[in-house]
């Protein structure tokens, strides 16, 4: 079996777990359209060896089913990048709320002094 083959085969296999995972409601449809985009994106290049050979060749890279880890590691790096950004929001929400909620406290103490 050649590395096209086992990545064509972990390809299939992972949009079927990604899939799955998107109908028992345990991924949310805004994170699993990046996730199927890669499994595709991965399928694609692993099926098409020409493609992945002119790439290879375009980028002088010396042994083609190298760039299927290089193309990995670019989406890791994609993927925490989306995180890191979706962890500051949800930050920033906690804290402003966290904020509002100690005002409105605030505000109950004093109506119950001034009554």
């Amino acid at each position: 079996m050649t590395i096209y083959s086992v990545s064509t085969l972990i390809s299939i296999v992972f949009l079927l777990i990604i899939l799955e995972l998107v109908r028992r409601q345990r991924l949310r449809e805004q994170y699993s359209l990046l996730w199927i985009a890669f499994g595709v994106l991965l399928f694609i290049i692993s099926f098409n060896v020409a493609l992945l050979e002119r790439f290879a060749m375009w980028l002088d890279v010396k042994y083609a089913p190298a760039l299927l880890f290089l193309f990995g590691l670019l989406f890791c790096f994609a993927l925490i990048l989306h995180l890191t950004l979706v962890i500051t929001k949800l930050s920033n929400q906690v804290l402003r709320l966290t904020q509002e909620i100690t005002l409105m406290k605030g505000q109950e103490q004093q109506h119950e002094q001034n009554d």
